[in-house]
């Protein structure tokens, strides 16, 4: 594919047609109609089924089904409507099914606005559903990275036989970009023999369920999902650094909010303030050991987010009370501005 001008939203579904997706169940709701518009245009082309559904709880619900029979489904929506699917989002983690679910996130709680937010973190990092489970969520701060992001999201999926989240939201799903989608590199992935497809009398049968009325199975069945979280946590977790050698102030930002705090950063180095910064790429498998190895030169920590305060959590929790940890948020759609981070910083430091 040559380089192509390309909205946010478009490249994450011409990338997931690319990585692999056979199947889409959706509901319209903005900031992410782009993708079902896209996907019902497109994804037919590629032999694959797109299909509308009356509501989000059914959209899940559909691609739980399409997910047992091993085929490559997805869904997307944004904020309220991932909220009416985490009862679905927990089955498809109990039952370990492979999907993708795209947030494109908008302002809340509630319905809440059309604006972009950041103020999901919560239901993209502790689940949203009943029980003890995790999906692994990649967040892309460009329109290149999130197609490169989704075009190995199946295969993700498929390798751990789980969710996966690609948390967007409203300002990165509707700026146009540059988009120079990559050649698909393939994980060699396991048959999938467990999947629901009739047996012709050659194998018993698979049944796909989440119910273990005995509490022992249901131990035994949180345990083997619990040592599968933990390989995720060990091999998948990602993040980029970005000028962290000697900085005195460390600002961890994800997604769109992180090409502003790039920007104050270059603002800041500018006036002889050494400032970096930690970007997490998987949120979760939250990228701990990005903060265990900063310099004895750091001594604050910055988090900025556009919520009121998620993944400050986070980074409380990976820093351990060695250094103090500061957050600075908009919140409503308010997105914020390079110079008001500067200013942020310059009276964490004690500096005019």
């Amino acid at each position: 594919m040559s380089r192509t001008l390309m909205k946010g939203n478009e490249a994450l579904a011409l990338a997931a047609i690319k990585g692999g997706c056979t199947h889409f169940f959706g509901y319209p709701i903005t900031p992410q109609n782009e993708i079902p518009e896209f996907l019902a245009r497109e994804l037919p082309k590629a032999g694959g089924v797109f299909l509308q559904a009356e509501s989000e709880l059914a959209a899940i619900n559909m691609v739980y089904g399409a997910a047992a029979t091993g085929a490559r489904a997805m869904t997307t929506s944004s904020s309220p409507g991932i909220a009416l699917m985490q009862e679905g989002m927990s089955m498809l983690a109990a039952a370990e099914l492979p999907c993708v679910i795209v947030n494109v996130q908008r302002g809340g709680p509630g319905i809440g606005s059309i604006q972009p937010s950041q103020a999901d973190y919560y239901q993209m990092t502790r689940g949203g559903g009943n029980g003890d489970y995790r999906i692994i969520s990649l967040a892309p701060s460009t329109v290149q990275e999130g197609a490169e992001m989704m075009l190995g999201a199946f295969d993700l999926a498929d390798f751990y036989r789980t969710p996966v989240f690609i948390v967007s939201d409203g300002m990165l799903g509707q700026m146009m970009e540059p988009l120079d989608l990559p050649e698909k590199i393939s994980r060699n992935l396991p048959a999938k023999d467990w999947t629901a497809v009739g047996h012709g009398g050659l194998r018993k049968p698979n049944t796909i369920k989440t119910l273990a009325l005995d509490p022992v199975r249901l131990e035994q069945i949180n345990n083997r999902l619990q040592d599968k979280f933990a390989r995720i946590a060990e091999a998948e977790c990602r993040y980029e650094t970005y000028k962290t050698e000697g900085a005195e102030i460390i600002l961890c930002a994800y997604g769109s909010t992180a090409r502003i705090a790039r920007n104050c950063i270059d603002l800041l180095r500018e006036e002889n303030i050494g400032a970096g910064m930690i970007r997490p790429q998987t949120l979760w498998p939250f990228p701990n050991r990005a903060f265990r190895n900063l310099t004895d030169s750091c001594r604050q920590i910055l988090c900025v987010e556009m919520s009121c305060g998620q993944m400050v959590d986070d980074v409380r929790l990976a820093i351990n009370g060695r250094i103090p940890v500061s957050f600075y948020g908009r919140s409503g759609g308010i997105i914020p501005v390079p110079e008001e981070l500067v200013r942020q910083v310059k009276l964490i430091l004690g500096r005019k």
